[in-house]
C-alpha cells in the first residue's frame, strides 16, 4: 500500500463523538514511550502527523487520521508509566476501554512493544484483555535497530514461549524500526490486504 494522504480528523476523549460512518479503523496503543508516535509518522511518510515527544504519555486523547480517503489510523493513548495524575490515567483507561467494546468500525489493534525489553506484565494483562473480550490484534515490535539480529529472534522467542503459555496461537506480529523504516511495508500491506477482505465481503 503506498500513502496517498493522511489528514488529522479529530482528537476527543468520548467515543460517542468519534467520526460516524463505515470507514474501517485500525488503532495502535502501547505502553507509554514505546515508539508509537514515531511509528505511526513512519507508517504514513510524514515527519510530524503524529505530535513525538521525549515525555511519556503525551497521547491523551484519541486521535483519528484519514488514510487514503478510505481508512482510519487511530492513536490511543499509552498505557503504564505516564506522568499523569491517578485520576487521569482512571480517565484514559475508562475512554480506552470503552472505545474497544463500542467502535464497531474497529477492524484491529495493534499493540506496540519495545523489543529491547522482557515480556511486560503490562503489555501481557493488555493482550490478554483484548483476547477476553474478543477483539483482534496484533503485535508491533517496535525499536528492532536497536538490536542485533540474533537478539531480535531471541526476544521475539521469549514473548511466544510466555503467550504460548494461555495462547493456543502466537499472536500475528511485526517487526519494525522507526529509524530505518523495518516492517513498514508488511504493516501496511497487512492493512491493505484486510481492506480488500471486507470490500470482497461487501459484495
Amino acid at each position: 500500500m503506498h500513502i496517498k494522504s493522511a489528514e488529522f480528523v479529530m482528537s476527543n476523549s468520548d467515543v460517542e463523538k468519534c467520526p460516524k460512518g463505515l470507514l474501517p479503523e485500525y488503532a495502535f496503543i502501547g505502553r507509554s514511550n514505546v515508539g508509537k508516535s514515531s511509528l505511526i509518522n513512519m507508517l504514513t511518510s510524514r515527519k510530524s502527523l503524529a505530535k513525538t515527544s521525549g515525555r511519556p504519555g503525551k497521547t491523551q486523547l484519541i486521535n483519528h487520521f484519514l488514510i487514503n480517503k478510505n481508512w482510519h489510523l487511530v492513536d490511543l493513548p499509552g498505557y503504564g508509566y505516564a506522568r499523569v495524575s491517578k485520576n487521569a490515567k482512571k480517565t484514559f483507561q475508562k475512554f480506552i476501554t470503552q472505545y474497544f467494546s463500542l467502535r464497531e468500525q474497529l477492524v484491529t489493534a495493534f499493540v506496540l512493544v519495545d523489543i529491547r525489553h522482557d515480556p511486560q506484565p503490562i503489555d501481557l494483562e493488555f493482550m490478554q484483555w483484548l483476547g477476553e473480550h474478543g477483539i483482534p490484534f496484533s503485535i508491533i515490535f517496535t525499536k528492532a535497530d536497536k538490536l542485533k539480529p540474533n537478539a531480535i529472534i531471541r526476544h521475539v522467542d521469549d514473548y511466544k514461549n510466555v503467550l504460548l503459555e494461555t495462547w493456543e496461537d502466537m499472536p500475528n506480529y511485526f517487526i519494525t524500526s522507526s529509524s530505518n523504516e523495518a516492517g513498514k511495508d508488511e504493516v501496511l500491506n497487512y492493512i491493505d490486504e484486510l481492506n480488500s477482505n471486507m470490500e470482497l465481503d461487501t459484495f
